[in-house]
């Protein structure tokens, strides 16, 4: 799954900290998702938007029908 956060918070002065905060996640989490290492659950996913200040998920995360079908391999 891709994502923007990087940019969002990036364009919003945000630092990773401050995000994680927010979200209530470790700085560390912050970076596995902005780097790809790490998928959220749909509840951070939202979570996340409502803290960048975005109205629909999709505005930061990009699912693909390859995530879906990864997904139900594991």
């Amino acid at each position: 799954m891709d994502n923007n956060i990087s940019s969002i918070r990036k364009e919003q002065k945000m630092t990773q900290q401050e995000l994680a905060e927010k979200v209530d996640v470790t700085r560390q989490t912050i970076i596995a998702l902005e780097q790809g290492r790490y998928n959220p659950s749909l509840l951070l996913a939202f979570r996340i938007t409502m803290a960048l200040g975005m109205k629909m998920i999709e505005e930061v995360f990009t699912f693909s029908q390859e995530d879906v079908h990864d997904d139900t391999r594991k």
